[in-house]
């Protein structure tokens, strides 16, 4: 998703909305209830029986921006797993390094889903970058080697960047919840990736994206649909499927702590960024295929790349929101997470989603 704020007027920046416009070749937003159909992805049907596990069935892989204060190393554990305190974020993702780890290989696959593009937008000279919720860091520290004039600013709740960074890019500990601490008009590229889960308030979020933005500056946001699909009717068709389930659940859990996990369906980011005044609004679909099923190369590498991601990151994703939010037994959470880790693995029913 990529907007552009309006250039400065006679009357100042405009706030109101144009009518949004999308690539022709992108699918629209899909709403609840409504299956999509696999236009994205080539397949061979004479293939289904032939392809490679990746996997083994035992599951194995062949606060302040200017100091930090002793809370920001505060990490809760559960079952394991390392998590970070905020007052104001719940976030539902682990912050070890398994975990991190799933964020890379994340964003290995977003690159090659963009044609090995660090964003969309249609930006040829990026001078002041923000990356909102950063992670470790990978996006903001690509930017940085790509664009070495550019100065990139990458802001999360958690200190888990690297210390050898580019000279040209820096890390600030900053909740994007709270009131942001840029003053207005400080970048002109605002990026905002998989923060789907975490944000109890989009609209403010792109507010505070906007009055950072200096007039014709772009916002790009990139977010994941949770539900899985399959175009293979008994999948398709099946009210209790593992797919269905495991996005009901998480749906559930995200809507009792207000941090919803649905900003990427039902054109969600659109209409909010309209509301906050971004302009020629772009909504661009792609379709994500888990595993090597696709008989085309580089969707055949994504898939790799994407089931190798989700390894890493199922049980990290399940574990907080199903234990402490829904207050699911350990033993029913790794149940759940094994039967998904089996369905997506299954290259017969060609399982994608959305992002």
């Amino acid at each position: 998703m990529s907007s552009p704020k309006s250039p400065k007027s006679d009357q100042g920046a405009k706030r109101s909305s144009m009518s949004p416009k999308s690539p022709q070749d992108a699918p629209p937003p899909i709403h609840v209830g409504q299956h999509p159909t696999n236009t994205q992805i080539p397949y061979n049907e004479d293939d289904a029986g032939d392809q490679d596990s990746t996997y083994d069935d035992d599951g194995s892989i062949a606060s302040s921006t200017t100091s930090l204060s002793e809370s920001i190393f505060d990490y809760r554990s559960l079952h394991g797993r390392t998590f970070q305190n905020s007052k104001t974020t719940e976030y539902w993702g682990p912050n070890d390094d398994r975990q991190n780890n799933g964020l890379d290989i994340a964003h290995h696959l977003m690159v090659m889903l963009k044609d090995d593009k660090l964003f969309d937008a249609p930006i040829t000279r990026p001078s002041r970058v923000l990356d909102v919720g950063t992670g470790t860091g990978i996006w903001a520290i690509d930017m940085a080697d790509a664009y070495p004039f550019a100065e990139i600013t990458g802001t999360d709740i958690s200190p888990i960047q690297p210390a050898w960074v580019p000279p040209n890019c820096q890390f600030h500990i900053e909740d994007a919840q709270l009131e942001w601490t840029y003053r207005p008009e400080s970048f002109d590229f605002v990026h905002i990736r998989a923060l789907y889960g975490s944000i109890s308030d989009w609209g403010k979020l792109y507010c505070q994206a906007l009055r950072s933005l200096e007039p014709g500056g772009w916002i790009e946001n990139m977010e994941i649909n949770i539900h899985l699909y399959s175009d293979i009717p008994e999948v398709r068709d099946d009210p209790d499927h593992i797919f269905k389930r495991w996005a009901k659940v998480f749906w559930e859990a995200t809507d009792i702590i207000n941090r919803t996990l649905r900003i990427a369906m039902n054109g969600t980011q659109r209409k909010l960024m309209v509301e906050a005044g971004f302009v020629n609004v772009v909504e661009k679909t792609y379709q994500v295929p888990c595993g090597t099923w696709s008989s085309d190369p580089k969707m055949k590498k994504i898939g790799a790349y994407n089931l190798a991601f989700m390894d890493e990151s199922l049980e990290g994703f399940a574990l907080f929101m199903l234990r402490e939010i829904m207050k699911w037994e350990y033993e029913e959470v790794q149940l759940f997470v094994m039967e998904m880790r089996k369905a997506v693995r299954d290259s017969k029913i060609r399982p994608y989603y959305l992002m």
